[in-house]
């Protein structure tokens, strides 16, 4: 399987038709069309369910193409680590991060980087322990900035003083909003939206139980416009949507208080590239 190929395959589902994708890559439409039935014929499967206007990838058509661009990362990735060495300090460094407001450590920290390196980029991809943890093992990512337990033996890390406190974000009109503090009791009759990282897990077992979850996210946004529309309470760190005197939400905090430290996570036994080795030189 060739490189180039992988290529004009991801060209084709980008553009939805094969024409298009020709077009694209400077290629004549019949040139195209051979080299992709080669792919199909040394795969043994076929990858395109092709109709009148638009072209659909079958089940083995949405592997490859999952595939395909994970590998296209990877490679952007080895690129970038080569020209470190051979250019002096560029490239990009890659962070996964839940969401919260200790981000603005890992920025400022790249900020001074960057001010002594200026060639260098940040790549920040968002998702939730699982997402971030999955991506650093396929190398996708240099570091994960997490909040929920992990493998020790898998990773190293680094614990950041900051301190993220969980709370409550609630419709104005909701009656716990008169409130200036929730505690758990409050909730026993409230629809729960949570994390998926997280869960019910902040809370005791006992607690837990007497607890209804209404929905599950991943990104805090999409949470938000939940509570908007009425399915539920969020679960959430403090300060990440917007509950001023304007919105329609307002967040008030859980007492008694409950609140976690991120960690920056990263594989063990792998070479970190130079711009890692300095941002976290520089973190420490």
């Amino acid at each position: 399987m060739e490189f180039r190929v992988l290529q004009y395959f991801l060209a084709v589902t980008r553009e939805g038709n094969i024409s298009a994708a020709a077009q694209s890559l400077n290629l004549s439409q019949p040139s195209l069309s051979r080299q992709l039935k080669d792919l199909e014929d040394e795969l043994g499967a076929k990858l395109f369910i092709r109709g009148n206007r638009r072209i659909e990838l079958t089940e083995e058509g949405l592997i490859l193409r999952k595939r395909a661009g994970e590998i296209m990362q990877l490679v952007e990735l080895t690129e970038s680590e080569i020209s470190e060495v051979k250019n002096n300090i560029s490239g990009t460094l890659s962070i996964g991060a839940g969401e919260s407001l200790s981000m603005h450590r890992i920025t400022e920290v790249f900020r001074r980087l960057k001010e002594n390196y200026p060639d260098i980029r940040l790549n920040v991809v968002s998702g939730d322990t699982e997402d971030l943890q999955d991506r650093l093992d396929r190398g996708l990512l240099d570091f994960a900035l997490i909040f929920t337990d992990f493998d020790r033996n898998a990773y190293h890390h680094l614990t950041l003083e900051e301190k993220e406190i969980f709370g409550v974000i609630m419709r104005r009109d909701d009656a716990l909003a008169e409130k200036e503090y929730i505690t758990v009791k409050d909730l026993y009759d409230k629809p729960l939206i949570v994390s998926r990282a997280n869960g019910l897990d902040i809370f005791s077992g006992s607690q837990a139980r007497r607890l209804q979850v209404a929905a599950t996210y991943n990104l805090l946004y999409n949470a938000s416009l939940m509570v908007e529309d009425g399915i539920g309470v969020a679960i959430s760190f403090d300060g990440l949507v917007d509950t001023s005197e304007n919105s329609s939400l307002c967040f008030r905090p859980l007492y008694p208080e409950i609140s976690v430290s991120p960690s920056l996570i990263w594989k063990r036994h792998q070479n970190l590239s130079i711009i890692s080795q300095l941002f976290i030189k520089q973190l420490s």
